[in-house]
């Protein structure tokens, strides 16, 4: 069966596996398996084990949803990172968040910075004076 896990940035896995097992925080766990029937479930956060013989990876995801029909599972979430445990996972996930809000708090203050130049530009040449 095939796996395809993708966010807003792209695709971050699309492979064939022998099995996968969903794993929600909140709802727990099941596992698809060939042939399963077709299934839709919203994750809020968790991770996806996929099987592929004696292998194993994990994704970790956090709010999206999981389709499965046709021996076919298409994973679509706002954040996803894979490592070879779900401990490694998880830290490629919150290293990744951690340095998207220091690029957002960076982004934020200087935007903050630049409206109150303009501002004070604003006033010293006086534009929009009648």
């Amino acid at each position: 069966m095939k796996v395809v896990v993708s966010t807003h940035q792209g695709v971050v896995y699309d492979e064939d596996v022998d099995y996968f097992v969903i794993h929600d925080q909140e709802d727990g766990e099941y596992g698809v398996f060939l042939n399963h029937v077709p299934v839709v479930s919203v994750i809020e956060e968790g991770y996806i084990k996929l099987v592929k013989g004696e292998q194993s990876v994990y994704i970790s995801l956090i709010s999206g949803i999981v389709e499965f029909h046709d021996n076919v599972a298409t994973v679509l979430v706002q954040e996803a990172h894979a490592g070879s445990t779900v401990e490694a996972a998880k830290k490629n996930l919150v290293a990744v968040r951690n340095e998207r809000l220091e690029m957002n708090r960076k982004e934020s203050s200087d935007f903050t910075k630049l409206e109150k130049e303009l501002s004070e530009n604003i006033k010293k040449t006086g534009a929009g004076r009648l």
